[in-house]
């Protein structure tokens, strides 16, 4: 893939040691919850929950990256054949669908950030636009942990990955994915996939925020 660009953190605190960076994402996460608590939805980041690791996910992608997972997404959700995107001319020839789906703002993988804001790890069922609320990272749009987990679910099969029975990934089957040839189809999606799926997976079972950065 291309270079380096969007980081994705779980547990951000925890990996910060610089008192001001370490008080900036505070701030931020403090944010989110008085966002989020005038929705009436209750959350804060913990102070000390363990947060889950796994040596295969990548903790940042390029910014153009998403954009290969999100057409999958598109795609499956209004019913038509996956073919591999080995170009961009070849992403950009669904790019109508993609903006078509995104403006239903109701994926949220669709419509989050590239660069910025966060999942949380609550359950609701549509991304929220928290438009009164501009301190909020990402332009004030919130995705839900577990509804991201649902739609990576429902593109995985169209990527050729294997859950399990109940919706899980089995440890030979993330060793497969994480290690993907680069040349492979749909292997750009694929990165994508196992790193939001890893970080959905160690939000959910923390309580942290998914930070885009």
């Amino acid at each position: 893939m291309p270079g380096v660009g969007l980081a994705i953190t779980v547990g951000i605190l925890a990996g910060l040691t610089d008192a001001d960076e370490r008080a900036g994402a505070a701030g931020g996460l403090e944010a989110l919850r008085v966002a989020l608590a005038s929705e009436g939805i209750t959350w804060a980041e913990p102070d000390s929950a363990p947060v889950p690791r796994d040596s295969h996910v990548a903790g940042s992608l390029p910014y153009s990256a998403l954009a290969y997972l999100r057409r999958v997404m598109a795609l499956v959700d209004t019913g038509r054949p996956v073919p591999p995107a080995n170009t961009p001319e070849q992403l950009q020839a669904d790019r109508e669908l993609v903006d078509d789906e995104t403006m239903m703002f109701a994926s949220h993988l669709l419509c989050h950030s590239d660069s910025a804001g966060y999942y949380v790890p609550v359950d609701f069922p549509d991304p929220l636009f928290l438009n009164d609320h501009p301190d909020v990272a990402g332009g004030g749009m919130v995705g839900s942990s577990q509804g991201l987990r649902a739609e990576l679910r429902r593109c995985a099969p169209a990527l050729g990955i294997t859950l399990t029975p109940d919706g899980d990934l089995a440890e030979a089957e993330a060793h497969r994915i994480g290690h993907v040839d680069d040349d492979a189809d749909f292997a750009t999606e694929t990165t994508v996939w196992f790193a939001l799926w890893e970080s959905c997976r160690a939000s959910i079972a923390g309580g942290h925020a998914i930070v885009f950065h």
